[in-house]
């Protein structure tokens, strides 16, 4: 049986990308106004995050330094000046993202329908706590998901690291097997904790990429209780299958 539901937070109930959208086009514009190439940096950014936190996953550099980095080759790619103190730019990029954040509408019905089943609803990203914890109290949802357990707590270790899942089920008090993963990323949050005797279910919200027949895939939130009903064995309906890729 599963006792626990733990989610990523960062695209799965945190809307990530409208966020990051906003604060690079507003960084750029008031840096370079009218820029030609304004309506790319929502994807160059989300581009440089995939290149650089990589780094910082692997204890290469700080965190903050990765976030130098992302800032410079963003400049860089733009043909932007780089500023003297990238640590100050980044603070007013991030004055940006934070006024866009926002939750996904699918998430609060979700963790509603959820509720009275004697489940743990939790949080497990790859995020530091200071900002994942920040996050789900301006959407809302912080009173509503416990534990939030990121790198810090678990030994920093990331996902999709095995020792990552299996110190998160320690930290529940449950084996991986009753313990159920949903998140966006196919590879952290489907299949890596499959390998350790967790369940994992693929959020694909923007019908993206093609998935093993065996990950179990969704579309929205929403479908979540029904996965849950059919890993329980309990009447309702059966989980999606991952299937082709498509268009959103």
């Amino acid at each position: 049986m599963i006792r626990a539901i733990l989610f990523d937070l960062d695209e799965t109930l945190f809307d990530h990308r409208r966020a990051v959208a906003y604060a690079a086009t507003r960084w750029t514009e008031a840096l370079s106004p009218g820029h030609e190439l304004l309506m790319e940096t929502p994807a160059l950014w989300l581009d440089l995050e995939d290149k650089h936190l990589p780094a910082w996953h692997a204890g290469e550099c700080s965190f903050a330094e990765q976030r130098r980095r992302r800032l410079r080759e963003f400049c860089g790619r733009l043909g932007l000046p780089v500023p003297a103190d990238l640590d100050a730019a980044y603070g007013e990029f991030l004055l940006h993202y934070e006024d866009a954040w926002t939750a996904f509408p699918d998430a609060a019905t979700t963790l509603d329908a959820l509720e009275g089943r004697g489940l743990t609803l939790g949080v497990l990203t790859n995020g530091t706590p200071v900002q994942q914890e920040a996050k789900l109290r301006r959407i809302g949802l912080l009173d509503r998901l416990d534990p939030v357990l990121t790198p810090d707590a678990l030994g920093g270790n990331f996902k999709p690291a095995a020792e990552c899942y299996l110190e998160a089920a320690t930290k529940l008090g449950l084996r991986p097997q009753e313990v159920l993963l949903v998140g966006d990323n196919l590879m952290l949050d489907a299949v890596g904790p499959t390998r350790v005797g967790m369940h994992g279910v693929w959020l694909d919200r923007y019908r993206r990429e093609a998935a093993p027949a065996s990950v179990t895939r969704v579309t929205t939130l929403t479908d979540l209780p029904a996965v849950l009903n059919g890993l329980n064995g309990l009447e309702g309906l059966r989980p999606h299958q991952a299937g082709p890729s498509r268009a959103a």
